[in-house]
């Protein structure tokens, strides 16, 4: 549950038991305080906001919440009403009003009230039983919070026993008390600040060593410095998460590559087909992964958070039936001519595209993610990780240890490694080549498929989807080794790894190039890839 939808149910809660809690208001809250808190001018205003929140009182939350929702109603110059629909109460007497005046008038809220509303709210939901409903609060606060807020800040931290949002807590007491007039308290102000990884935190310890004409703004010796060593603090526990984000970005797009390679793993390192149209069977695969979701939602709309474990393996079999068909049909006869198997192969691909866009139009298409792959893991300020990149990692991570246990432990496998090594004599010991071929080009088409349903999940699905994949997924077989499972996987990883960090350097273009241009010299250096076939090949 993400901490908007805890503040979303916390509000509606409290405007539910507006009505409740409004007979205890009139003993609870000073009159006083209510009536300038709907008579008063600006300043007045604040400062009753200001009382309600060092009283620590939970009856102001009603009050307060009905007068951002613009729920605070006046009659006359003496009354002041709670309004919840067609239903009201005096926020003097806490009785009933019915009917409700004719003459009623709203008390309108100013974006500077709002803010200061938002943040005494934010300081009574601190003292939630609810550690979620804290930690959106502290969070909240962390943005809008100013100086009168410290006193709520104080009382909470002295309650607070959740490291996270002490933590949290502490940082943004820093942060307002960084502009106090006291030296001591600026400097355990900035001394407290080093604790942080916000990017805010960097911006205001820079403000403390800002030169005005060439010289120093702060003219305090010991501030300067203790702000200098906070800076560095933070910004090296900045730089920490921005690689870290890199790193895992990394490993998100090489899974992906990793999936769109695999499948042409097996064909290529097999059959030495280049297969242009490989591209679009991911495309088929995401396609298979949109429709399962639209079945879903017509016909199962309580189950639509389980359509995609249906989806992978229709994914898998529709895009597995399509490349057996393509096999069948067109490629096993044009074995040994790879000039008229590129050709073919990319005749298809534009079949297959179009075929798409017969179906299911020109534009793209989106497919939902599950709710339990909606937010992310937040490890830092400036480093979240979703969900949905992370179960796409596990996904691949899966898929490529059943293609191993495939490969290495069962019949089929033992075939299709035999096949690879050594054609003929594979098949003078009695292997059907011709059903290997058409099997293994089944289970590439079926991995590629796959790898379409994990891309729909983190982009839109469109008929030009597979061509963004597919000379990647080349150059990651090639590096990698033809026919080898290790050398894709270590291709896949380190080309998403530097395509990161490069990004970063000089931008996405200059990254492809560059790791175009790595690849080649490579190549020309080792031509068989990081792992080199074991075995003699008989054919050339």
């Amino acid at each position: 549950m993400t901490p908007n939808t805890v503040c979303g149910r916390w509000i509606r809660w409290v405007a539910a038991l507006a009505l409740a809690l409004a007979s205890s208001l009139a003993t609870a809250l000073p009159a006083d305080l209510v009536k300038e808190l709907a008579f008063g001018d600006g300043e007045a205003r604040s400062k009753a906001i200001a009382a309600l929140v060092a009283s620590g009182d939970a009856a102001a939350l009603p009050v307060l919440q009905a007068m951002v929702d613009g729920n605070m109603q006046t009659v006359g110059d003496s009354r002041v009403l709670l309004v919840t629909g067609d239903k009201a109460v005096d926020a003097f007497t806490g009785q009933d009003v019915s009917p409700l005046p004719a003459d009623r008038e709203d008390v309108v809220a100013n974006n500077r009230l709002r803010r200061e509303l938002a943040t005494a709210i934010a300081g009574f939901r601190l003292s939630s039983p609810d550690r979620t409903v804290r930690l959106a609060a502290a969070k909240e606060m962390q943005n809008s919070a100013d100086e009168d807020a410290l006193p709520a800040i104080s009382a909470a931290l002295a309650k607070e026993s959740d490291p996270e949002i002490k933590g949290l807590l502490a940082v943004t007491q820093a942060s307002i008390q960084l502009a106090s007039s006291d030296r001591a308290t600026r400097l355990a102000a900035i001394r407290a600040l080093a604790q942080s990884d916000a990017g805010a935190t960097r911006t205001l310890l820079a403000n403390v060593l800002v030169k005005k004409d060439g010289k120093f703004v702060e003219t305090d010796d010991e501030i300067r410095a203790e702000a200098q060593r906070s800076l560095s603090a933070v910004e090296g526990r900045l730089a920490k998460g921005d690689i870290a984000a890199r790193i895992f970005s990394g490993i998100s797009l090489g899974t992906i590559l990793l999936l769109a390679a695999l499948g042409l793993a097996i064909t290529y390192g097999l059959m030495g087909v280049i297969n242009m149209a490989h591209g679009e069977l991911i495309m088929v695969g995401a396609y298979a992964t949109y429709v399962v979701q639209n079945l879903f939602r017509q016909y199962a709309p309580g189950a639509f958070d389980w359509y995609l474990v249906c989806a992978i393996p229709v994914a898998f079999l529709v895009s597995g039936v399509v490349g057996v068909a393509l096999e069948r049909a067109v490629i096993r006869h044009l074995y040994g001519r790879p000039l008229e198997t590129l050709l073919a192969t990319w005749g298809l691909s534009l079949i297959l595209i179009q075929a798409m866009r017969t179906l299911f139009g020109a534009q793209n298409v989106q497919v939902e993610n599950p709710s339990w792959m909606s937010g992310g893991i937040e490890i830092m300020t400036n480093v979240v990780l979703p969900y949905s990149r992370i179960v796409i990692i596990a996904f691949a991570a899966g898929v490529l240890l059943l293609v191993w246990v495939l490969l290495t432990r069962t019949r089929l496998g033992l075939f299709v490694r035999a096949v690879t090594q050594n054609r003929q004599m594979a098949s003078a010991l009695g292997v059907r080549t011709p059903k290997i071929d058409m099997l293994a080009f089944g289970l590439g088409s079926g991995i590629a498929g796959l790898a379409g349903c994990a891309l729909s999940q983190i982009g839109n699905v469109g008929p030009d989807l597979g061509q963004s994949y597919i000379v990647d997924s080349f150059m990651v077989v090639v590096l990698g080794g033809v026919g080898q499972l290790a050398g894709t996987v270590y291709a896949a990883l380190g080309l998403g790894i530097a395509n990161k960090f490069l990004e970063a350097w000089q931008g996405a273009v200059l990254a492809k190039i560059a790791v175009l241009v790595f690849i080649i010299v490579f190549i020309q250096k080792r031509p068989q890839g990081l792992f080199a076939l074991k075995g003699r090949q008989v054919e050339t």
